[in-house]
């Protein structure tokens, strides 16, 4: 009797937590899982949308696909090179603003607002700021011709057109990161500082030997974060060639490469096939990044 009981307040909890829980489990699984798994039916597919959605199963074709298509490799490369330019760079600065502002300097909250405040601002709102820095009568050629030297068509140029989102992007990231280093240098104790300050270390010396150090699972953390938005980079490159990744496909990215084939080419299990190679590519950046921090390992 008493483990019919136990077993029916064993359900019955069970079931109440179920029931807690199931509000989160439903959009979990129709805003996340289900799309997946309709992403990776859909590279599995022939699409066709016009005069109405059928489907033709092709198997692994779309994925054969990608290795004769010039223009995923272009983007891959754009892809790859914008990551490890930008993430390397917005790391680095992030840190240091965050050790100047975490300093005993005059007004550090007044720059701290200052430096945050590119992130809040819109990124189309951004982009369209750059775009009248870069274009040929903007700010930029200006102060060229000021000091004497001649205009620059940065992006017309293929070989600076790139170059031009990752500086944008790296002001933009740059103060998101370093709010979460100045959060993450809160919890070091002051106490560390001051024994090597006795022992005879320099500031310089410090930040190398104790901040850097004490920080390695957040920077595993915003290297992870950075390296995920630089694979997604779309909104910038985008409005920067008008979506047509230009000049000469310089800026054509995976992400904008994957929205020109299923919105403009109608090609969706294709473009679903780049969107899964895209995730894995993630994924493995990201299980390299884990192995060389630490992981959680690390962060416990």
């Amino acid at each position: 009797m008493k483990k019919q009981r136990w077993n029916r307040r064993k359900w019955r909890d069970a079931i109440s937590g179920y029931l807690f829980v199931s509000p989160s489990l439903i959009v979990l699984g129709a805003f996340f899982l289900l799309p997946i798994l309709y992403a990776v039916f859909l590279s599995l597919h022939k699409v066709e949308l016009l005069g109405g959605v059928s489907y033709k199963f092709i198997g692994l074709r779309n994925f054969a696909r990608i290795a004769d298509d010039d223009r995923a490799w272009i983007g891959l490369r754009n892809t790859v090179e914008y990551a490890i330019y930008v993430v390397p760079i917005q790391t680095i600065i992030a840190m240091l603003m965050a050790s100047v502002l975490n300093s005993k300097i005059k007004f550090r909250n007044f720059f701290r607002v200052v430096y945050f405040m590119p992130t809040i601002t819109s990124s189309a709102v951004l982009t369209l700021i750059f775009m009248w820095l870069y274009k040929s009568d903007g700010l930029l050629n200006d102060i060229l011709n000021f000091i004497g030297m001649d205009s620059y068509n940065w992006l017309g140029d293929p070989s600076v057109a790139l170059k031009g989102i990752m500086i944008m992007n790296i002001f933009s990231t740059a103060p998101q990161f370093m709010v979460i280093y100045l959060a993450a240098l809160q919890d070091i104790p002051d106490t560390l500082y001051e024994a090597a300050e006795l022992d005879g270390a320099g500031t310089w010396r410090r930040f190398i030997s104790i901040t850097v150090p004490m920080l390695k699972p957040v920077t595993f953390f915003v290297v992870t974060m950075g390296l995920i938005g630089t694979f997604q980079l779309f909104d910038q490159a985008y409005i920067l060639s008008s979506g047509s990744g230009g000049p000469d496909n310089s800026t054509l990215t995976l992400v904008l490469l994957i929205y020109q084939y299923a919105f403009k080419n109608l090609d969706m299990g294709y473009a679903s096939a780049l969107a899964f190679m895209l995730a894995c590519a993630i994924m493995v950046v990201t299980l390299i990044q884990r192995k060389l921090f630490g992981g959680e390992e690390k962060l416990n």
